[in-house]
């Protein structure tokens, strides 16, 4: 029985190292997927805009041809008004004049306030290109980085399962099986010490009779609050006592 123990304690301790090895390779994932979400961001964000510029720009050539459209009809009309004799003709040319400057200002405003957008947009534009190309060029060493990390966890978890596997032979299958359906729902020791008739997996106070039950080590104990296999820890003698003072000869003075 105790022979098994020390081995499943073994057991655990490489499985508590393979348990942190598959946290840590679950972060270093995180941050590949965080890196890839950052990227796949910048480069929407690139797209996005890059739309957006060329819309403005379609908009622009289209205000350009309407401002070439009215002022063609402009030199028409002048033309016209300058030809005609009756007043009434004049004055209804006049009023298309009229009509087609105040479209040309509405037009000309237009124009201007998409030519300043333009160039803002164009401006982040750049940025927002600069950013992804520092991003990438950044992205592609720390993904190298982490990626090798990765691989050296891995390593280390085949070896660590390669030793597992030779020792649960020399475990009963009952026992471990008891062992791994504990391991498998805390994903924390499961095995642990008495201390101070403690459970130091749930740090509950045992009764006295549980306490010696685990002292005589002839059975799996378990916590009856949080279900741990028990087990008994003999107590590490003190490494250093205070020592006690020397005594000091007191000194006899002679009588004259």
């Amino acid at each position: 029985m105790l022979e098994s123990f020390d081995t499943l304690l073994l057991i655990q301790d490489l499985d508590i190292k393979l348990i942190r090895l598959v946290r840590v390779r679950s972060e270093r994932r995180g941050e590949l997927e965080k890196i890839c979400s950052l990227r796949n961001d910048i480069t929407e964000q690139v797209e996005k805009k890059q739309q957006e510029v060329t819309e403005i720009k379609k908009e622009i050539r289209l205000g350009e041809v309407t401002m070439k459209e009215i002022q063609e009809k402009v030199v028409h009309l002048e033309a016209q008004q300058s030809a005609v004799k009756k007043m009434d003709e004049f004055n209804a040319l006049t009023q298309q004049l009229t009509q087609l400057g105040r479209e040309r200002n509405t037009n000309e405003h237009t124009l201007s306030d998409l030519t300043d957008r333009l160039s803002s947009e164009e401006d982040l534009l750049t940025t927002l290109k600069e950013n992804l190309e520092s991003t990438e060029a950044n992205s592609i060493a720390l993904e190298k980085e982490i990626n090798e990390s990765i691989g050296k966890i891995n390593e280390e978890g085949r070896e660590l399962l390669v030793g597992r596997e030779k020792m649960i032979e020399q475990v009963p299958e009952e026992m471990f099986a008891i062992y791994e359906r504990l391991l498998k729902n805390k994903k924390d020791r499961v095995l642990v010490p008495i201390e101070n008739r403690t459970c130091s997996g749930c740090h509950i106070v045992l009764t006295p009779q549980h306490e010696n039950i685990v002292r005589k080590q002839d059975r799996l104990v378990f916590c009856e609050h949080c279900s741990r296999i028990l087990y008994w820890q003999e107590e590490q003698p003190e490494q250093s006592e205070e020592k006690a003072p020397k005594r000091r000869r007191r000194r006899v003075v002679a009588s004259t």
